[in-house]
């Protein structure tokens, strides 16, 4: 199994250190080619503006695109969550904030508050008994999911972990704090996806 990071910015060392801890090694993505070679794709956390530039820059949005489409799953957290929505709201978005489209929710950036406004949490997490690990930094809120979107995770009434298809996303940063289950997860789709 090839697990591929998106390098072009954000948490990336801290979500192949989560993988590696797994058991799983993790390549780079930076190029089209490298994409092709992987089976899941991890959207670190980072800025979902410079994200999205960086993408289209390099052709990677239309080519992420098309690996969803063939059956690669993705799993996006913080701004990788705001780039797999569909619409993305709230200051600074509106119709300048381009997004890859993959899941039927409505996010609204930096909801959350400022980096100062920062903090850790915990949140149950849908058929697990221990409470989840979550820290959010600048995280944004999902205002909106699809029917067909599953709402793994909510805080204070809110989806923080939601799963369509083959894509997952999270509005925090488990990669941050040691926590591995979202992670696993993510490596229980591609499997399936493999079977």
């Amino acid at each position: 199994m090839r697990i591929g990071v998106l390098a072009l910015q954000g948490d990336v060392v801290e979500h192949e250190e989560v993988l590696s801890s797994l058991g799983v090694d993790a390549e780079e993505v930076r190029t089209k080619e490298e994409l092709s070679s992987v089976d899941g794709l991890i959207i670190p956390g980072g800025e979902s503006t410079t994200l999205m530039k960086l993408l289209e820059k390099e052709g990677l949005d239309k080519a992420i695109v098309v690996r969803y489409k063939e059956g690669m799953p993705i799993f996006g957290t913080c701004a990788g969550a705001i780039l797999l929505a569909k619409e993305v709201v709230g200051k600074g978005a509106g119709n300048n904030q381009s997004t890859l489209k993959l899941i039927d929710m409505t996010i609204k950036r930096n909801e959350y508050g400022r980096q100062v406004d920062s903090f850790e949490t915990e949140v149950e997490l849908k058929g697990d008994v221990k409470p989840l690990k979550a820290i959010f930094i600048r995280a944004p809120v999902i205002e909106r999911v699809g029917l067909e979107v599953e709402r793994l995770a909510e805080l204070d009434g809110r989806v923080v972990v939601a799963k369509y298809r083959h894509c997952l996303v999270a509005t925090f940063h488990p990669e941050l704090v040691g926590e591995t289950r979202v992670h696993k997860l993510f490596l229980e789709m591609i499997k399936d996806n493999q079977q």
